[in-house]
């Protein structure tokens, strides 16, 4: 049997994360990160989500689509694993995908209607910012949430680095989280603290200044002992999404 469809965008997903180096590798794992899905054109109708807000969770349906224009491998090198041992692609959440579709789930906060446009104000995603969303389900708990499953080489929560600001850090926060940037050290913690450098790099000394872009700034950090030291946080010269 063969089978094609199109697929179009339902919404698109705004966040913190301007850059595919630096997201959580799984949803949930920085509930401090704010963002919102806004419906697109003929979905943005407050219709379509009518009923919705009696959800805590949701389900986004997704592409992988910075990913899309270089394929896939029958078999992908997992973090968990290293990056030394391969997998086949249907036993990982490798981005790199047959059909470039990821999921996630996501926590709902509100509805807004403004303007002309429908959003969901959502936390906890590891989407990049512009992410297309081609569908979007309620969670269900006593369906979605499986007491007894096994989660192979991931059942366990990743172990998190110890994350420190330098004084300089420390009193840019100070004037950050005053403005435009809400939760801004908590999201840099969260996201850092996962240790976001290619597996192979941290059974090694590694030296190197490495960048994180999250809304319009650059977040300057290296390791050192097994700690993440951030060093500066400086304006962004990560492009945007048109």
């Amino acid at each position: 049997m063969t089978f094609s469809s199109k697929i179009q965008a339902v919404a698109i997903c705004h966040t913190p994360y301007k850059q595919k180096f630096g997201i959580p590798r799984q949803p949930g794992l920085v509930s401090a990160a704010r963002g919102f899905v806004e419906l697109q054109p003929p979905f943005n109708h407050i219709d379509t989500v009518r009923g919705l807000e009696q959800y805590s969770h949701i389900w986004l349906l997704f592409s992988f689509h910075e990913n899309l224009a270089q394929g896939w491998k029958t078999t992908v090198r997992p973090p968990r694993l290293g990056g030394n041992e391969k997998l086949g692609v249907f036993a990982t959440r490798s981005t790199f995908r047959p059909n470039g579709i990821g999921q996630s789930v996501v926590k709902l906060h509100g509805i807004h209607q403004q303007k002309g446009k429908v959003m969901l104000e959502i936390s906890a995603m590891d989407l990049l910012d512009g992410t297309p969303i081609i569908d979007i389900k309620p969670y269900i708990p006593f369906s979605d949430a499986i007491d007894d499953a096994q989660g192979g080489i991931a059942h366990d929560a990743p172990i998190l680095a110890k994350v420190h600001f330098t004084d300089t850090v420390q009193q840019q926060l100070s004037q950050y989280q005053q403005s435009q940037y809400p939760n801004l050290q908590a999201i840099i913690e969260g996201v850092l603290a996962q240790d976001p450098r290619p597996a192979y790099k941290r059974a090694k000394a590694d030296p190197k200044q490495y960048q994180v872009a999250l809304y319009d700034l650059d977040i300057l950090w290296r390791v050192i002992d097994g700690s993440i030291h951030v060093e500066a946080i400086r304006p962004s010269n990560v492009q945007k999404p048109v």
